[in-house]
Parts: structure tokens; C-alpha cells; sequence
């Protein structure tokens, strides 16, 4: 979860939405005119229980979406730029980079700003091994 109208540490985002239990995306329809609208409706589209992925300052965090999209305007979202957000079930535990399947790590590291999804078969079946570990 990062902004793109900001220049905050790296992970400030994702450890922003696991401490307040959501998942979100900046102000996308702003930034980004008819792309950032159609991203934020594709975001808002996905069903509770999709997996997601966030960075913090040296871990990977797991999660779940669940619950529907709202416009959060707190101190603590405008600090962070993240405004679309949606709740979300975060594992009870970090992971080291050598933990998360190798295309995750791969679309964090190529350091893109975008709500973005990982495809493959080997990344969705570790990610549900990885979940069932002890998630909420």
C-alpha cells in the first residue's frame, strides 16, 4: 500500500493498513484521472475473503479482504495518503522475504505504486499453505 502523492518510508503504507485492519489504495481516481477510476472500482469489486499482500519496512504481511469499500479521511490515512480502503483479516505474524512465494517478492522489488495482482497457480496455493498457518 503505497500513495503515489507521497514520499513516505518504504512500508509506511502496508504497516499503516495491518496496524488499522484494512487494505486500501490512495486516491487513485485523483492521481490518475479514468485508470485510477477504473482501479479503484476493480478494488472495490473483489470479493470479502481475496487474499492480499502488503510490504512493511522489512516484512511481508498477509491478509484477507472483508468488508466492502469506504473513504477514510482520518489524520492517520491522510498522513499515509492511503483513502479507498476496505477491512481486512491480517495473519497473526509477519513473513521474511524467503517465506512469501518468489512472484510476490518479485512485484514488491520491481517497486510499482499500482493495486496489482500476482498470477499463478504455485503463488495462490502457498499463499493459502501460508494462511492456514494461524490466521485470525
Amino acid at each position: 500500500m503505497r500513495a503515489r502523492d507521497r514520499d513516505l518510508p518504504a512500508g509506511a503504507g502496508g504497516e499503516h493498513g495491518v496496524e488499522h485492519g484494512i487494505v486500501g489504495i490512495g486516491d487513485v481516481e485523483k492521481t490518475d484521472g479514468e485508470k485510477g477510476r477504473r482501479m479503484l472500482q476493480r478494488f472495490c469489486e473483489l470479493p470479502d475473503g481475496v487474499f492480499v499482500w502488503t510490504r512493511g519496512e522489512r516484512f511481508y504481511f498477509l491478509g484477507r479482504i472483508a468488508g466492502p469499500c469506504r473513504r477514510d479521511d482520518s489524520a492517520a490515512a491522510k498522513e499515509v495518503g492511503i483513502h479507498n480502503v476496505r477491512p481486512a483479516d491480517w495473519h497473526e505474524r509477519p513473513f521474511g522475504e524467503h517465506e512469501v512465494p518468489a512472484k510476490v517478492a518479485a512485484t514488491f522489488t520491481r517497486g510499482g505504486r499500482n493495486f496489482q495482482r500476482t498470477h499463478g497457480e504455485d503463488v495462490e496455493r502457498h499463499t493459502a499453505e501460508l494462511w492456514r498457518e494461524g490466521a485470525p
